[in-house]
């Protein structure tokens, strides 16, 4: 399961609970995509804070149940073993549809259906002694399943229409997660939340450091890809979502030159980039774009994303020289 994980740069919340008396930032966190997800959101009434932040969880939780790759009786999971899934799921319909738009709008660089080559590095990776790769043989099989065009679905049912075909919706999922987690929050009248599933969401504005009348933005650092420790930039969210895919978050080689992100067109992983950072209204869109931005390399991504209303980006390469869309300015915060 990849993760991108970034540093709440100015969040001000420490750990995870409620906030405490007075104050009117809550947080709450579950188990969710294999690791911790967590919620802070803002409201003057604690209880409805907490109401809030349990029914959002709660929608996270149902995500990681339909899409998970780990657990047998996911939809994803049913699916890669069936070769189909009869009445899938709204929500499995939904990531669906946003796969298949993405696919068509990137020429194939976003392709759910690369989990057959994951499958042979992953494989080949776990065999003893030193980091291998799959054979060659085996990484031409598995690149001979992957299509997108292959996967057909409907309300009725979901189809992998090539035997030995098998899905992976971890480049959506945890956006998709936080799209439904902020709009339970919305529907408990929260107005002002950051929530991370593995990808960022930002509404609203957060209290004061002094718990006054004002409020301040949600301010986040990316991290570096070749510095745990460092920070690539500094990003205010304006109400928008944020994700990040990088060649250090699941390598198969030490020199990170293959890693969990694969491009469909070669079997192999894209070359030229260390990390992408997205910026997009929505968890979903950030989500599946900063992959297909991975595969893409930087000159195809930022022309991408010059066309896609809201969306902006950073791409870091492999020498660590960083490239911003003109939306993706970095702040300076004050001192601490």
């Amino acid at each position: 399961m990849k993760r991108r994980r970034f540093i709440a740069a100015s969040l001000g919340v420490c750990a995870i609970g409620a906030a405490p008396a007075g104050t009117r930032l809550l947080t709450g966190a579950t188990l969710a995509f294999g690791a911790s997800v967590s919620i802070a959101a803002v409201h003057h009434d604690r209880a409805v804070a907490e109401r809030a932040i349990a029914a959002a969880l709660c929608s996270v939780r149902a995500v990681d149940r339909l899409m998970s790759l780990h657990s047998p009786r996911s939809e994803v999971a049913r699916i890669n073993r069936d070769g189909i899934l009869r009445r899938p799921s709204r929500q499995l319909l939904t990531v669906l549809e946003e796969a298949c738009r993405l696919s068509r709008l990137t020429g194939g660089a976003f392709d759910i259906t690369v989990q057959p080559l994951w499958q042979a590095f992953s494989r080949a990776a776990a065999a003893p002694g030193q980091p291998r790769l799959p054979r060659e043989r085996d990484r031409l099989d598995a690149a001979r399943q992957v299509n997108w065009r292959h996967v057909e679905f409907d309300a009725a049912a979901v189809r992998l229409t090539r035997p030995g075909m098998a899905i992976t919706l971890n480049g959506l999922a945890q956006g998709y997660a936080a799209d439904l987690a902020l709009q339970a929050l919305r529907e408990h009248g929260i107005a002002a939340a950051l929530l991370d599933t593995g990808e960022f969401v930002a509404r609203g504005r957060r209290p004061a450091r002094d718990g006054g009348e004002g409020r301040r933005p949600w301010n986040l650092g990316v991290r570096h890809p070749r510095d745990a420790g460092g920070l690539a930039a500094v990003v205010r969210l304006d109400d928008r979502a944020m994700a990040t895919s990088g060649d250090y978050a699941s390598t198969f080689t030490p020199d990170r030159l293959h890693h969990h992100i694969l491009d469909p067109a070669t079997g192999f992983s894209p070359v030229e980039l260390a990390s992408v950072t997205v910026m997009a209204p929505t968890g979903l869109q950030a989500d599946g774009l900063s992959t297909a931005c991975m595969v893409l390399g930087a000159a195809r991504a930022h022309a991408l994303a010059a066309r896609l209303p809201g969306v902006d980006l950073l791409t870091v390469d492999k020498h660590g020289v960083a490239r911003r869309s003109p939306g993706f300015a970095a702040v300076e915060l004050p001192p601490t």
